[in-house]
């Protein structure tokens, strides 16, 4: 490859040959030449300090520990909240427990068990054999659930405990108050209700109560809880008692020698009424006894077999 100059003072013209390889090598040099220019400027320039990185690695590690901080704190309130919510429905449960035993032990006694039998007081008898099943742990959530269970089935059994209390109270209240046994501690039958003869007259005519002899002086008692309605002299019964039991009955007690009681007392089964007399017509100590059911005479003996 020729070059070729013109000298413009002298006119002269004179050339210049490059050779390929001359020229291949002139460009290698510049490239490395340039290559190398770029690589002192690199090492030249300013570079991050070893300061820098660590401070640079310290903020990552404060961002990191801020975010678990958070989460943790997070964590914690939740927990204190489920604490909370649990410690308010212990509470809660506690307070049906304490009630369940104070309605077990009322219906144990309504209910006459024996002592011992069904102790309120004492964990329930359980066992039996180790099971084959693998055990593990429950989980928050699962306890959670089994907590809430608990709770509502101890709020059933309130309810059903409270439903049977009042069955029972009304049975007790209704043996309480209906006629049953005898008006005397001691003594025999000595007349049925029902037609008989007149012990005065002879004639023949309905007997309305039931007579039971004894001894005079002794005890005439009230065979259901009531309240007095009569407590005073009658033609025919002599020195009467009468007591109204509610649901319709009403009792009568005839020819007591003296009353104990007065109108308007409350009465409970087995109280003392009068003593035994034979005041009115009488042939001798003893007590005319009448049941009465919704102002009907009714026959006493079956209510004095209710024993």
């Amino acid at each position: 490859m020729n070059i070729v100059f013109l000298s413009e003072q002298k006119g002269q013209i004179s050339s210049f040959n490059i050779d390929k390889r001359r020229v291949l090598f002139c460009g290698s040099g510049l490239l490395m030449l340039a290559s190398l220019f770029i690589y002192i400027g690199y090492l030249l320039a300013p570079q991050p300090t070893l300061q820098a990185q660590q401070d640079s690695s310290t903020e990552q590690m404060r961002v990191a520990l801020d975010s678990q901080r958070t989460e943790l704190d997070s964590a914690l309130q939740d927990a204190e909240l489920n604490m909370n919510a649990m410690s308010r429905q212990l509470g809660k449960m506690q307070a049906h427990v304490i009630r369940l035993d104070a309605l077990g032990q009322q219906l144990t006694k309504m209910a006459k068990l024996e002592k011992g039998e069904f102790d309120f007081s004492q964990s329930p008898a359980v066992g039996g054999p180790h099971g084959s099943s693998t055990t593990s742990s429950t989980s928050i959530p699962d306890f959670m659930q089994q907590f809430d269970e608990l709770s509502r089935q101890l709020d059933d059994r309130s309810s059903q405990l409270s439903v049977l209390e009042t069955m029972l109270m009304n049975r007790k209240l209704h043996d309480e108050v209906s006629p049953a046994g005898r008006p005397i501690r001691k003594g025999w039958v000595s007349s049925y209700y029902g037609m008989r003869n007149d012990p005065f007259t002879g004639k023949r005519e309905h007997h309305q109560g039931i007579d039971l002899a004894g001894k005079q002086g002794s005890e005439v008692i009230s065979v259901a809880s009531g309240v007095v309605t009569w407590a005073s002299k009658r033609y025919g019964y002599g020195n009467l008692v009468e007591v109204n039991h509610g649901n319709g009955y009403t009792t009568r007690y005839g020819h007591n020698k003296s009353i104990i009681v007065k109108v308007g007392d409350k009465i409970s089964k087995g109280d003392v009424l009068s003593l035994m007399g034979s005041t009115g017509r009488s042939t001798g100590p003893h007590v005319h006894f009448e049941v009465l059911k919704n102002g009907r005479h009714v026959d006493p003996t079956k209510y004095i077999s209710k024993r």
